[in-house]
């Protein structure tokens, strides 16, 4: 099967060689649509009168994603010069849409109708840039069943699970992972080189885990993610989402409600809608303050606990957003901190374990400086204060994360790595999220607000929490929703290029 799949995709490579950037995309849609569409078709055969789909059509990429294929040649030097490389690299300065080295890059893709026109973007860097040579054809990866039921009005009541793997493609765990983000498989049976971080089975799958855990559909993701640890910013989130829907001249075109309720400035009693949607149901609710271009802001109530961080971002990395951002609370382990203070995080303490399998902990997590300037400057804004005014409430150092949410039980054990670290805040997720971002290379940062101080014998108790809540909460988003849209000013120059590896796939 497999070798009449590559007999096809030379066909095809061969056909379609040398494509614009806006081609490309044409033919990656193309392709993609007829293989949904196949898949539904045979699959609803199936259903009515167990016709078996074709074997023959399936060694031929009847269900196969699309495959974009990128070749840089190189820079050929002249013979009198006396430099001793082969090829030559265009000077680029960007963090993304550049090659590390001559050669043939590929990845399987998925979903061209969400993430086409990123793609046409950085196909045209590559051809202005590199001269690279761009062609599409099949791949050889077939596209699982249960990513394309939506919509498909198929009843599968009557057939099992198991009946229908059979007879149609479905998740192979061990086709998907991480290996390409991880820097463990980077070149495949035809020697070329990943393309992407993520190929179409690997993407697939977490645009529909993305849509089980947030209660949205993973399209509506936005680019600009702000996280927390606590429901009530969802409450701050969707009551600034609703003002700015109103306004006439907003950039924002509707509101995505977890349970999938979506609000537009004409929709009735949107608090009360909003408040009876299902959101309960799902483990990550999410809403997202929709714009064009996905350009808008997302906020994920990720709940407590580094696992819940890790395995968002998981999936949020497919998205390929421009930055996530930890807006949540904290302990205060300094003593001349105080309730509602901030915690701006410029290193990270990983103690948490989630991560130290995939992600050693003596790997460090470097600070991103257009993110940090960003936060420091939004709470300038916000706040009013600047210079040793601001500095009473806002510490800049060291964030502690564990995975214990009882770490004040074991102090005593914790004191010195407290002391050693010079640490000012502990959470259970920061340095997580921090961690998947600098691992998915995406850009990340962290402003805590202190909300507990347990080493000072100020701990979260009742009375106290409902004081804090009430007066930090609304200016803490706010500074969120500042920090955007002075990254969003920032443009391109937000990737930096110290979350890119020396041997790296060409897209962001």
């Amino acid at each position: 099967m497999e070798k009449q799949r590559k007999a096809a995709r030379g066909a095809e490579s061969h056909a379609f060689e040398n494509l614009t950037a806006v081609e490309a995309v044409a033919r990656l849609k193309d392709i993609y649509v007829a293989a949904v569409k196949a898949l539904q078709t045979d699959l609803q055969a199936y259903l009515t009168d167990r016709t078996k789909p074709s074997k023959t059509a399936r060694e031929q990429g009847r269900y196969c994603y699309p495959r974009l294929i990128v070749v840089w040649k190189g820079v050929d030097i002249d013979e009198e010069d006396e430099a001793p490389l082969t090829h030559r690299h265009p000077v680029v300065n960007r963090a993304f849409a550049r090659f590390s080295r001559p050669g043939t890059y590929s990845s399987s893709i998925t979903r061209p109708d969400l993430f086409g026109e990123e793609i046409a973007h950085q196909l045209e860097l590559l051809q202005q840039d590199y001269d690279a040579v761009i062609s599409v054809d099949v791949s050889d990866q077939e596209i699982p069943y249960p990513y394309v039921l939506d919509g498909a009005g198929l009843d599968l009541n009557s057939v099992s699970a198991f009946d229908l793997a059979r007879h149609f493609p479905t998740t192979e765990l061990a086709l998907i992972g991480n290996e390409v983000a991880d820097g463990m498989d980077l070149l495949d049976n035809e020697g070329h080189r990943p393309l992407a971080l993520f190929d179409g089975l690997r993407t697939d799958f977490s645009l529909a885990r993305l849509k089980h855990y947030t209660g949205t559909p993973a399209e509506h993701i936005q680019s600009y993610i702000l996280m927390t640890n606590y429901h009530r910013y969802v409450d701050v989130f969707v009551t600034y989402a609703l003002e700015q829907l109103k306004r006439p001249d907003s950039p924002y075109t509707a509101l995505s409600c977890c349970g999938g309720i979506v609000i537009t400035k004409d929709t009735p009693n949107p608090l009360e809608l909003i408040a009876n949607s299902p959101w309960r149901k799902f483990q990550m609710p999410s809403y997202h303050l929709l714009s064009p271009d996905r350009q808008g802001i997302s906020l994920v109530n990720i709940g407590v606990g580094p696992a819940n961080a890790k395995n968002i971002t998981d999936h949020l990395a497919v998205m390929r957003p421009h930055v996530w951002l930890m807006i949540g609370h904290c302990g205060g382990l300094r003593p001349s901190q105080s309730i509602g203070d901030y915690v701006l995080a410029h290193a990270y303490l990983r103690d948490d374990h989630v991560m130290d399998n995939v992600l050693p902990r003596e790997i460090p997590i470097p600070p991103i400086a257009e993110v940090q300037v960003a936060l420091q400057q939004a709470a300038v804004n916000i706040t009013g204060q600047d210079g040793d005014a601001l500095k009473k409430r806002l510490r800049t150092g060291t964030v502690v994360t564990t995975d214990d949410r009882n770490w004040e039980l074991r102090y005593s054990s914790s004191a010195l790595l407290f002391s050693q670290s010079r640490a000012v805040a502990i959470d259970m997720e920061s340095a997580t999220l921090a961690a998947q971002g600098y691992r998915f290379r995406v850009p990340y940062g962290t402003l805590l607000c202190v909300s507990d101080k347990p080493l000072h014998g100020e701990l979260k108790l009742p009375g106290q929490a409902n004081h804090f809540y009430e007066r930090a909460i609304a200016e803490h988003i706010d500074i969120g929703f500042e920090t955007i849209n002075l990254l969003r000013q920032a443009g391109s120059k937000l990737h930096s290029r110290k979350l890119r590896a020396f041997d790296e796939p060409p897209f962001r």
